[in-house]
């Protein structure tokens, strides 16, 4: 992992560099993406079954109702109830999210009316293939539950036709009756356009790694997407002398082990826990199956930061605007006040990010490659949309139109004066 110290001359240009050459990464132009997303657009399910069959060794596009209950009825009874206490707990913060309608009348009895309604159809887009994750099934599932979207499907990538039992399990409580086993940039194609077998969707959400990131942002605008990227994974974590070195380490890791690209950063005024850190690090990559990819992570984006004052901690911070941030510090609420840029933040030393991950309520969706700065997770609010309603009185007219017709003529628009102007002591 690279190591750097705020107090050496070049460090904010040395990092500025390192987060822009991972985020290039992260944000890259792939004419492959481009030709897969025509293909599919041109020849349907054709083309979606050979990249299947290429990527993932796939000859199924839509697995038989047979086949996913006798996986469910394999799962272990201990993952189930994970899975349901999982699903309770999300689906009742979540619940607190549903927003209100604004009806509103002015003095001169025009009326305003702000209505929200939930999108028609969703396609939420889980991991899978080498990696299986129900926990990404709730999150994208049960907001849109709670905003009342009708139709949701799942589109979640096998490996020789086989799907994961917990990840149907999930899609089975969520109350999603359409499911297919496609993935990567093909699949995103697949739902935004539809084909034979494959209706197409209103908007799609879901994390995915930097081929499917890619195919949602060039799809944007036949279909919706969420209004953030929910790209490779991040952590930066601020600690200080009273943290856990091994506590620490282990968080890291636990974010490295999702992908090549996932981001880990470790900041502290503490130039000792960052040495016990590092050799922590070490010792527990050893421990876990996916090490080839937790090791890669951590070397190719890892960064080390020794800080000197709290003040340039918050500024590295809002800087780096990190997807999970994890103030492991003794006196967290001085930093808190201060930071802006953030996904979501864990405080103090038993708020770890493993736990969001799962059961503690709070969305794992999130907006990352420094997106934070200008968006936020998936919420509830990502599965309506919003439509105003007027209805204005004669009064209403006559009292505000003059005023309109003038700015109307200002900006060069006579006909709009006119349409106003006409109504104006008419009945």
């Amino acid at each position: 992992m690279k190591i750097l110290n705020s107090n050496k001359k070049n460090f904010d240009k040395t990092l500025d560099n390192l987060l822009l050459q991972r985020n290039n990464k992260v944000k890259f132009n792939s004419g492959s993406v481009s030709k897969i997303i025509t293909d599919v657009k041109k020849n349907g399910d054709k083309a979606l079954l050979k990249y299947e069959k290429k990527f993932n060794k796939n000859r199924i596009i839509v697995p038989s109702f047979k086949t996913t209950s006798k996986l469910i009825a394999s799962l272990d009874i201990k993952v189930k109830n994970a899975i349901d206490l999982a699903y309770n707990r999300i689906y009742k913060f979540h619940s607190l999210q549903k927003i209100k309608n604004i009806s509103y009348t002015d003095k001169y009895n025009n009326r305003l009316n702000y209505k929200y309604l939930p999108i028609d159809s969703v396609a939420i887009y889980v991991p899978g293939s080498s990696a299986s994750y129900p926990s990404s099934v709730l999150m994208n599932a049960i907001p849109a539950l709670v905003a009342g979207v009708k139709r949701i499907i799942m589109i979640n990538p096998s490996y020789k036709g086989k799907q994961n039992p917990a990840v149907l399990y999930a899609a089975q409580k969520c109350k999603i009756k359409e499911i297919y086993s496609i993935g990567g940039p093909s699949a995103i194609a697949a739902v935004t356009y539809g084909t034979k077998k494959v209706k197409k969707v209103s908007k799609i959400v879901g994390p995915g790694n930097a081929y499917v990131s890619a195919a949602k942002k060039e799809v944007f605008g036949n279909v919706g997407i969420e209004g953030m990227i929910a790209g490779p994974s991040e952590i930066t974590i601020v600690c200080d002398k009273s943290s856990n070195s091994e506590w620490l380490a282990s968080d890291l890791i636990a974010q490295a082990e999702h992908d090549n690209l996932a981001q880990c950063i470790l900041i502290s005024k503490d130039k000792k826990i960052i040495e016990k850190v590092k050799i922590e690090i070490s010792k527990q990559l050893k421990e876990i199956p996916r090490i080839s990819i937790a090791k890669k992570s951590l070397k190719s984006n890892g960064i080390l930061i020794h800080i000197a004052s709290d003040r340039k901690i918050i500024d590295v911070v809002n800087k780096i605007a990190p997807e999970h941030l994890e103030l492991n510090v003794k006196n967290y609420k001085s930093l808190l006040q201060k930071i802006k840029n953030a996904g979501s933040i864990c405080l103090g030393k038993y708020a770890v990010m493993a736990m969001t991950d799962y059961n503690i309520g709070s969305n794992h969706i999130l907006p990352t490659n420094g997106s934070s700065r200008f968006s936020s997770g998936i919420s509830v609010n990502e599965f309506y949309k919003r439509i105003s309603y007027i209805k204005l009185s004669k009064k209403g007219i006559e009292s505000l139109g003059p005023s309109v017709i003038t700015l109307a003529n200002y900006e060069g628009l006579a006909g709009h004066a006119q349409s106003v102007k006409k109504r104006i002591g008419r009945k």
